[in-house]
């Protein structure tokens, strides 16, 4: 009889192990929005009748209508049984909030402009945070690396969120350059026009360059470390004795320390479902983060759990993809996790 490949064992416990997370996770996200004192329906009705003087009967059936249809009735066993019934049959539920609309609408609406926004941001801010990282350490100890090392380390402890403050400030609301607010101007409809796609990268300038900015401080640090780490392995020694040019042994150095950030930028594109919240509330931006904001504000059950399900679901994921990759690169890895 065959005996299974270690790559196989190694992918099916991992599996099991994401499995298993999930399902904890799904009891958090279910737990957590309940544990918050309100009621997302009152508070939902206090929005609908607060300009006008409904009778108060009307108020109570229209109550007791939205607790029957959102289960908010039942013992939160039944709750969490009908959270997981729909969940298997791929159904994110209602918001309360937006109601009518399904939460996955919802969600499919907003993440385009949170994907259009980080996924570039992200990239952009991981090429030149390992370039400018690997460069001053190569020249460490010289001018380059003590004008560079300073200023990646305040970058790297700047608060996102203050950055897009100031950012705000000055360019926006002083200097007049930038739109203070919206992804695009809101007398124009979203189309692929010239004029829009123009609008749209104006408003989209200030809110990018926030978060590249901050990303780009913690990139180059770790790629620093990493690189100088390397260059004082008998590899780069012996390839200097053996006189090899600068810039070939610098290429060997950089693909043996770029791993690491590999696997950090995976995992920064397994968070990018959730948003940058903060970054999107400052530029009212309308992202998944600006969605969730609204989400949490208003105590709207079905629309956390679903954007905190499909967050949850991208980053393991995310981790599962960079461990596969690990074990098919580096045999050592799936080896020793069979033998344990």
């Amino acid at each position: 009889m065959p005996s299974i490949s270690p790559f196989i064992i190694y992918i099916l416990r991992k599996g099991l192990f994401i499995v298993a997370t999930f399902f904890a996770f799904l009891l958090v996200i279910f737990a957590l929005p309940r544990a918050i004192p309100g009621n997302p329906v009152a508070a939902l009705l206090a929005q609908i009748f607060q300009q006008a003087q409904a009778n108060p009967d009307t108020v109570k059936a229209v109550y007791r209508k939205f607790m029957e249809e959102f289960g908010l009735y039942k013992p939160i066993h039944e709750q969490l049984f009908d959270f997981l019934s729909r969940l298997m049959a791929g159904d994110l539920g209602t918001s309360i909030a937006f109601y009518p609309r399904k939460v996955a609408d919802l969600v499919a609406s907003y993440l385009p402009w949170t994907l259009g926004l980080l996924i570039p941001a992200i990239l952009v801010a991981w090429a030149l945070g390992n370039l400018l990282g690997a460069w001053a350490a190569y020249r460490r100890r010289t001018r380059v690396d003590n004008a560079l090392l300073p200023v990646f380390l305040v970058l790297s402890q700047v608060p996102y969120y203050w950055l897009a403050m100031i950012l705000l400030y000055t360019l926006a609301v002083t200097a007049r350059v930038f739109p203070v607010a919206g992804a695009y101007p809101p007398a124009m409809q979203p189309s692929f026009t010239p004029a829009f796609i123009l609008a749209m990268l104006h408003h989209y300038t200030l809110p990018f360059l926030s978060i590249v900015i901050v990303a780009i401080g913690g990139w180059a640090i770790g790629m620093r470390v990493l690189v100088i780490y390397e260059l004082r392995s008998d590899y780069v020694e012996y390839s200097e004795l053996l006189g090899l040019s600068d810039k070939k042994i610098l290429g060997y150095v950089f693909r043996n320390s770029i791993l690491p950030q590999i696997t950090g930028l995976a995992l920064s594109m397994g968070t990018v479902m959730g948003g940058a919240l903060i970054t999107e509330l400052v530029f009212s931006y309308p992202g998944t983060g600006y969605l969730l904001f609204r989400a949490l504000s208003t105590l709207d059950y079905p629309l956390i759990q679903g954007t905190f399900i499909i967050l949850v679901s991208t980053l393991l994921a995310a981790n599962l993809i960079v461990d596969i990759l690990y074990a098919y690169i580096d045999p050592r890895i799936r080896v020793s996790y069979v033998g344990d």
